[in-house]
């Protein structure tokens, strides 16, 4: 990555990286600040203060400790997943029925793929009403098996975003073992997640106000393609949003959730009625 582009927080890993560097020269050198020393050690202390990577001593001499700062946010592959199904049990008779899988690099969606799938049994009434994706549309849809491959490539060494992660997780996970033996899948990131961490102040973080808020336009609700590339426009603005308040990698950003989302359940232990955030 060219150093335009590197992050202030990697810039003061690159300065350590050779040993301790005092708080003017990290403030001269990462923010471009000279003059008042005050004002100086306060914004490098504003930028790495809480992290728990960075150690200052009592002469103001910085050095890294503990995990050293991953790939930056702009730097990660995203891969934006969506699954329709047959009903709400991975591994347990449930199957899928759609899938799509959008990947996100640079602040953009650099790529994408989506197919319907051929479930293997009935879609239920229900959910044919919710998706649209009835028994004729599936008849020549691949089963999963046919498509696990390309699946899994596009999810190895990624990181795996969904809205409500778990759900999309866990059904992707238990067909790739049953179609492969294996699933392999490295870290997830769950959009509703962040947006109770990033954006407290909105009432709900389910897809249609999350889409709304950012003025976003689903443009096939309920289906795999419409649903997760609209997520990955969401992603994109929550990373923007993470990188503003001082996660620049996935590290910090998980961090950051984890010590928002603490307080906001010390502060509120019973979720609202007005919260929805499927």
């Amino acid at each position: 990555m060219s150093p335009s582009r590197k992050t202030l927080v990697q810039r003061v890993v690159d300065l350590l990286a050779d040993g301790p560097v005092h708080t003017l020269a990290l403030a001269r050198d990462v923010l471009r600040l000279e003059g008042h020393p005050g004002a100086a050690s306060a914004a490098v202390f504003a930028l790495i203060g809480d992290d728990p990577r960075f150690a200052v001593d009592a002469g103001g001499l910085w050095s890294m400790q503990g995990d050293p700062v991953g790939p930056s946010l702009d730097e990660l592959r995203f891969a934006v997943v969506d699954v329709e199904t047959t009903g709400g049990r991975a591994g347990g008779g449930d199957r899928i029925t759609d899938i799509a899988i959008v990947e996100v690099q640079g602040g953009a969606v650099v790529d994408e793929f989506t197919t319907l799938v051929n479930p293997g049994r009935t879609i239920p009434r229900m959910i044919q009403s919710l998706t649209g994706i009835d028994q004729a549309m599936v008849a020549d849809a691949p089963f999963f098996e046919h498509v696990a491959p390309e699946v899994q490539d596009r999810l190895r060494g990624r990181v795996f975003v969904a809205h409500n992660v778990g759900f999309d997780l866990g059904f992707v996970r238990a067909e790739l073992q049953q179609a492969l033996g294996e699933a392999e899948l490295g870290a997830a990131l769950c959009t509703v997640r962040m947006a109770r961490g990033l954006l407290p102040r909105l009432r709900r973080r389910n897809l249609d106000a999350l889409t709304q808020h950012y003025g976003i336009t689903i443009h096939a609700r309920h289906r795999a393609h419409g649903d997760a590339l609209a997520t990955a426009r969401v992603l994109i603005r929550l990373l923007d949003e993470a990188a503003r308040q001082g996660s620049h990698d996935l590290k910090s950003l998980r961090r950051n959730l984890r010590r928002r989302n603490r307080r906001r359940s010390r502060r509120s232990p019973q979720r609202t009625l007005w919260e929805d955030d499927s």
